[in-house]
């Protein structure tokens, strides 16, 4: 499980894909989370706008599973 460090307290899962190295734009995250397999903390998410937030389990098949670190 790879942790990923963001600067504030929320990220959008569009947003983090991209921090993540999971994605090379923002704008493949619509496309992306509608072709591949994307969980947040267990449950299935296609919503590029789903808000993130310290501890939260992001799993992306065939990529890994990440754990988001916020501040705190």
């Amino acid at each position: 499980m790879k942790q990923i460090q963001i600067s504030t307290e929320t990220i959008t899962l569009g947003q983090f894909l991209k921090l993540a190295n999971v994605i090379d734009t923002g704008g493949m995250a619509k496309w992306f989370l509608q072709t591949k397999e994307v969980y947040v903390n267990g449950e299935r998410e296609t919503r590029r706008g789903r808000k993130l937030t310290n501890g939260d389990v992001v799993d992306v098949r065939e990529f890994g599973t990440f754990v988001v670190k916020g501040i705190e």
